[in-house]
Formats: structure tokens, sequence, C-alpha cells
């Protein structure tokens, strides 16, 4: 526990983390890599060149010394950190690394600003999260071994089957190269893949969802391949599965993870919203719905561009002919001729409050929510607008977290 002082030195730290917090974050990971390249083997290279991991950890540095006083209130964001961590073989040596250049740069960036006062108390601080992470995340490894079919770190396996599911997205049945069995999982769950592609110098590991119901002999994920808009790069992971990895490849997996997972024990109804490639984790969903005979209402929502990059369409639309309590529809912001022949629920444009009121037909539901941040923040809006409550919305996001709300909500 810290002490009153300490928390009080923290707490008087918050106005200039919020101003400095990203360039403390920036040095943090640049002189740490410096003298640590091999972490390079489990870092997202991507989320660095585009700044989200910096910004990731400047939030959660800046919210830990928000609430440095009640940290019982940040749990649920360590809880969705460590899941990462866990999905990743974060050991605890590690955060010793972290703590050191995490001050390091403190110290930097703030210079005389960063007294010897504020650098004890955030060592002692920073002690105390690690410690909570490290708990959480022991507890996690215990799970993820011990359960049948469970392994620590990573585990070999095989690449079954590739299937192309659009123009974008193509889905990988994933079987354990020892035969033996593989643990089970929550829908809304996701593995990592650990890969070094040639002429790379590190592993790279990404998180995948698994887009199937659990309880099957294989993993599935479906990947888009990230191609580079705008100032972001070709995706390095995606592209290389598109295009290496074969029926009979090899890869290494880690348990599976993540805290965005469907309430089987909840009776209302389901509300599934869905951009992209965010449709993965509502496959799932939805395919453990249909298969263990649930009864509730569930409705399908997605948005694509159009129906050629649109994956598990026909699926979808055959689960909904064959179960009454399924609705599905769509929303394409550029439709193509074959769209307008198929007959498809669907609206031109983007999905808004207009819509979503005319297609929910009971809003007091859960709603579950994945996509890229700039369409889950404004569905989470449309949503809130038509009188659907914060609490009743759960969503995931690929990558490092953000915040769906306006910052000035968020303090």
């Amino acid at each position: 526990m810290l002490d009153q002082h300490t928390i009080d030195v923290i707490k008087s730290t918050v106005p200039v983390l919020e101003v400095h917090g990203e360039a403390i974050t920036r040095h943090f990971y640049q002189t740490m890599f410096t003298a640590h390249p091999e972490l390079l083997n489990i870092f997202n290279h991507a989320n660095q060149k585009q700044g989200r991991q910096q910004a990731a950890l400047a939030n959660m540095v800046y919210t830990a010394a928000l609430h440095i006083d009640n940290l019982g209130a940040i749990l649920p964001a360590v809880r969705q950190v460590a899941h990462k961590h866990r999905s990743l073989d974060i050991v605890p040596e590690q955060y010793t690394i972290v703590g050191t250049y995490l001050l390091k740069a403190i110290k930097d960036v703030l210079g005389d600003a960063a007294t010897d006062e504020i650098l004890t108390a955030w060592s002692d601080a920073y002690q105390v999260i690690a410690n909570a992470f490290i708990g959480i995340e022991q507890d996690m490894y215990n799970k993820a071994s011990n359960q049948t079919g469970g392994w620590d770190g990573f585990r070999t396996f095989l690449v079954a089957k590739k299937v192309k599911e659009s123009e974008v997205i193509t889905s990988f049945y994933l079987t354990p190269e020892d035969g033996k069995s593989i643990s089970s999982y929550q829908p809304g769950q996701y593995i990592s893949i650990k890969i070094q592609p040639e002429g790379q110098n590190y592993t790279q590991i990404r998180q995948y969802t698994l887009s199937d119901a659990p309880g099957k002999p294989y993993y599935r994920i479906s990947v888009k391949r990230e191609s580079g808009e705008l100032e972001r790069p070709d995706g390095v992971i995606s592209n290389y599965l598109h295009d290496h990895i074969t029926e009979g490849s090899v890869v290494e997996l880690s348990a599976p993870a993540g805290d965005f997972t469907l309430n089987m024990e909840d009776s209302r109804p389901v509300v599934l919203v869905s951009g992209g490639v965010g449709l993965t984790p509502m496959i799932s969903m939805l395919n453990t719905l249909i298969e263990s005979e649930d009864q509730r209402p569930i409705t399908f929502l997605h948005a694509n561009l159009n129906g050629t990059s649109h994956a598990f369409r026909d699926h979808v639309n055959r689960l909904s002919q064959e179960h009454p309590n399924l609705k599905a529809y769509y929303c394409y912001t550029s439709p193509v001729d074959s769209d307008l022949k198929d007959g498809l629920i669907y609206k031109k444009g983007y999905m808004d409050a207009a819509w979503l009121s005319e297609v929910i037909q009971e809003p007091d539901a859960n709603y579950y929510l994945c996509g890229s941040v700039a369409f889950m923040r404004s569905v989470y809006e449309e949503l809130l607008s038509i009188g659907v409550t914060p609490e009743h919305i759960h969503y995931e996001f690929f990558g490092p977290k953000t915040s769906l709300t306006p910052v000035s909500d968020q303090v």
C-alpha cells in the first residue's frame, strides 16, 4: 500500500502527465528498445510506428495517477491489459526493465521538474501497480495451463485448412501439431500467433479473434489483408499470412485470452454490431448462440464497403433463414451491382440513429460492438442517442486500448 504522502505526490503530477504523457512514453520506448532490443520480439511494430502503443501507455499512466488513491477503479483496465500480457507470454522480470526505463523517461523529459521526491513516489507507485499486474497475470497463466487441453507459452499448430471468405479476408483452421486436445474458450476471445517472416530480424506477435464457436477440434482465425492506407503501413503479419502461410504451414499460438466475451447467463436479447473485419468475434458469438439452441432474439448488424469484401455473408443469411429468432441487416457505403440484385436487407451509407431504431426491435438488450475505432465511436454515440445505456454496450479494440467517449467525459 502507498502512504498518503506518496499518493499526494503522484496526484500532483496529473496535470504534467496530461501535457507530457506521450512525450514520456515515446522516449520510454526508444530508450528501452535501444538497451533491450530483444523486447522487439514482443511488441507490435506497426502500433509503434503509428504511435498507438505510446498513446495507450500514456493514457494508462495518466489514469493510474488520477486514481492512485483508488486503484480498484482501474482494475477492469488492468485485467484487460493483463489478458494481452498473458497472451504475449510476458514474465515478471520484464516489469523490472519497464520500470527502470519509464522512470528514466520521466526524468529525461521533465528534467529538473522531476524531483527526487517525484521519482521516488513514482518508483513506489510503479511497484504496487506492477505487482498487481504480475499477480493477476499469474492467475491467468495458471488457468490457461491447468485447464483441459491448456498449455504454457506458445504451442506449435498446423494450418489444416485455408479458406478465402471475401476479397480481403481469409480464414485459417489451426490444429495442434501434437494431435492432443486444445483448450476451450469463450466466444469473443483471441489467440496470439507468433511468426518470424523471412528477412525480419525479430519475431512478430499478433492477436486474432477466434471466429468460430468453441468446442471444435481446431481454432479458426479470419484475417483481413491490411493494405497501407493514408499514413498506415501495410500489415506485415496479415500480408505474410495471406501470401506465405499455406495448408501444412507451422505456426505458434498462445492459449485463448481476452475479456470481451458473450454473456450466456443474461437472457436479454443480443445485438451484434460490427464493421469490416470486426465481425470475427460476432461470428463466434452468433455461432455459439445458434449451436447452443439459444432462443433469445438476436439482431446481427454489419457495416461494410460492399458485398465483395463482406465475409461470412452467406453463412449469416443461411442462419437467419433457418432460425426465426435471428435477424440480419447490413450497411454498405459503396454497394456494387450484385449487392442490389441479392435482395439483401441493407442500408446504403452509415449506421445512424434512425436506422438503428428501425432495425433493433427490442432495445433492452446486450450490445456487442467491434470494428475500427472511428466506426465504434460513431455507432456508440448513435446507440446512446436512442436510449441505450453505456453499461449494456460491450466493445473490443483491435490493438491498444483507447476510449469511445469524449475526453471530457472520461474524468
